[in-house]
């Protein structure tokens, strides 16, 4: 069973008292965008067999949405944060880098 802590309630939650809201850090294009952007931004998801940076909702709890880094092979959990960034902590990436050399990094 997947656990996650919510960074903002700080409650450890299972799946069933989440909501998955898929791949985290995707751009949305505004008004002016092109339909290729939006295709893009609608259709095209990364789905990686490793490391993963995933939107969650704490949908049974303070209802507020957060991401979270796991791996998508053996469910291990990395860390969770605010879904209020633009991209992952640099502290998070570090300790994925600690526990998996293979990790290449951050890609928006």
């Amino acid at each position: 069973m997947l656990i996650l802590t919510c960074p903002y309630c700080g409650i450890d939650a299972d799946e069933t008292e989440l909501a998955s809201g898929g791949e985290a850090h995707i751009t949305r294009h505004g008004a002016g965008a092109s339909e290729d952007d939006f295709e893009t931004y609608l259709f095209m998801r990364k789905n990686p067999k490793g490391v993963h940076f995933e939107r969650w909702r704490h949908a049974n709890g303070c209802g507020k949405w957060f991401h979270a880094a796991r791996c998508t092979m053996t469910l291990e959990v990395f860390g969770t944060y605010s879904a209020q960034v633009f991209e992952p902590p640099k502290d998070l990436i570090a300790k994925i880098k600690s526990k998996r050399p293979d990790f290449e990094g951050f890609e928006k």
